[in-house]
């Protein structure tokens, strides 16, 4: 609507308006119009989104969890169809609602998008865009604790037999020894790792280095695996096929997850043998810092919830101590 509308408007309105009616209308009508051509519509919406993922790259995010991001804000900029400075509180919790019950997801999943949500609307707070995020009043979704597994070692050494290639073999004793995430896996170069100091560097969350550690027989099969190599490709863990293309997060995932199910093992995946080195760690006294240097976590918090303490070590100590 522009000033010759509003002029029409006006005119059609002189007969059952006075002019001190007509001034407070021409008002109104004209603060409206210029408010809403300050609110940022569905392109300027985008542009944030856009602007977001920029900094949360620029902070050191890894490619996957800004595509997680991405989708996420994405859904929900889609839903709500309206200006982000129009947002509220509840428009947030009537979202998170929907969303669950439209897409059957648990407690933990509605968390996560609360958290994403979140971050997005400080992060339009501390760049000016809004004057308060509305998302500060909704707390943590509390979903059930529940125990997650590990790998028992009957099952690591059936893993082991079961691998068909030492590159396999490999990969499975540098993930259970080091306790380190498959994205940092994939991006090892060969020239990250020292054989005979039995470590490696490893370019973790955030873009920062440390070092991790991996025992004698994950040494062996590296070094088998790596005199076994015949291409020039810098990556430490490449494809089995002619092109030696560096190993993927899928393609490690796909790996393990097919070799489980063929060994009819209980859900194989690379995060699992992170927790059971931290479990392990933990069961056999080493210190939580210490753990926790390993894992490469800023919160110990985080530490405790990947380590589970076995219930005979539990009992154990009730009899050291209390029994």
């Amino acid at each position: 609507m522009d000033q010759s509308t509003i002029d029409t408007i006006l005119v059609a309105m002189q007969q059952v308006l006075s002019a001190l009616q007509l001034k407070k209308l021409k008002s109104v009508l004209t603060d409206t119009l210029a408010t809403q051509a300050a609110q940022p519509g569905e392109n300027e919406s985008r542009e944030l989104l856009v602007a977001f993922l920029n900094a949360k790259e620029l902070e050191g995010c890894t490619e996957r969890t800004l595509k997680y991001y991405e989708t996420t804000l994405a859904h929900f900029v889609n839903a709500v169809d309206m200006p982000l400075t129009q947002v509220g509180t509840e428009t947030l919790r009537s979202y998170l609602m929907s969303y669950q019950e439209e897409h059957g997801v648990g407690k933990v999943t509605a968390d996560n998008i609360r958290r994403i949500l979140s971050s997005f609307f400080s992060w339009l707070e501390d760049e000016d865009y809004i004057v308060k995020s509305p998302a500060r009043k909704i707390r943590h979704i509390k979903a059930p604790v529940r125990v997650k597994g590990t790998i028992s070692d009957e099952d690591m050494e059936r893993l082991r037999d079961g691998c068909e290639n030492v590159r396999d073999l490999a990969i499975i004793d540098l993930l259970a020894s080091t306790g380190m995430r498959v994205g940092e896996l994939v991006r090892l170069d060969r020239t990250s790792v020292d054989l005979a100091e039995r470590e490696c560097i490893v370019l973790g969350k955030g873009n920062k280095e440390r070092k991790a550690y991996f025992d004698a027989r994950a040494k062996l099969h590296l070094e088998e695996y790596l005199d076994g190599r015949q291409d020039n490709n810098p990556a430490l863990f490449v494809g089995l096929a002619s092109s030696h293309e560096r190993l993927t997060v899928g393609a490690v995932e796909n790996r393990l997850r097919s070799l489980g199910r063929k060994l009819e093992l209980p859900r194989i995946h690379p995060h699992k043998f992170r927790r059971t080195m931290a479990t392990n760690a933990i069961n056999r006294g080493m210190p939580i810092e210490q753990v926790q240097k390993l894992l490469g976590h800023v919160k110990i918090d985080t530490t405790m919830e990947y380590a589970l303490v076995s219930q005979s070590n539990v009992k154990a100590s009730h009899r050291k101590y209390l029994g």
